[in-house]
């Protein structure tokens, strides 16, 4: 319950408590806390008993940290033995890697593509000097048409 509280807290809390409510008041309200923090837990105890009871003998073994998602996938997770599915499609997706490569792409630099294409596209555009233009440099803007003349009386 306190698993974040340090030693220094706690004695802080202690101190402070002393002050507050005085040496000869401070049992009776440790007690009256005590006392309150019961009743709670024991009617959160029957109201999750009454729930259970109502919902049927096949929800016996439910638990209410089930209805976190996080616990609820780690559970039917822990629960599923057959996960060769699931680890050969996690070992044929290999992000890195995919990103090294767009990485690699983006900054110039040639990389070895794991399967080279069948083809060469056929109307691939060639630089001056017969190789693939960059595309990743900006291109010099084409000249600009010239513009029809003005109708005032077509709009």
């Amino acid at each position: 319950m306190f698993s974040d509280i340090g030693a220094l807290e706690l004695v802080t809390l202690i101190v402070l408590a002393v002050l507050i409510f005085g040496p000869d008041k401070l049992p009776k309200v440790v007690q009256d806390v005590s006392g309150f923090i019961r009743k709670i837990r024991e009617f959160s105890d029957s109201a999750k008993q009454d729930i259970r009871s109502e919902l049927g003998p096949e929800f016996k073994d439910f638990e209410f940290e089930d209805l976190n998602p996080k616990t609820f996938i780690r559970k039917q997770l822990d629960n599923n033995e057959d996960l060769s599915d699931l680890k050969e499609l996690r070992s044929t997706f290999d992000l890195r890697k995919e990103m090294n490569e767009v990485a690699d792409a983006v900054n110039g630099r040639d990389t070895a593509p794991a399967a080279a294409p069948a083809t060469a596209p056929a109307a691939a555009p060639t630089a001056v000097n017969g190789s693939a233009p960059d595309l990743l440099k900006k291109q010099d803007k084409p000249a600009a048409p010239e513009r029809p003349p003005y109708d005032s009386d077509a709009t």
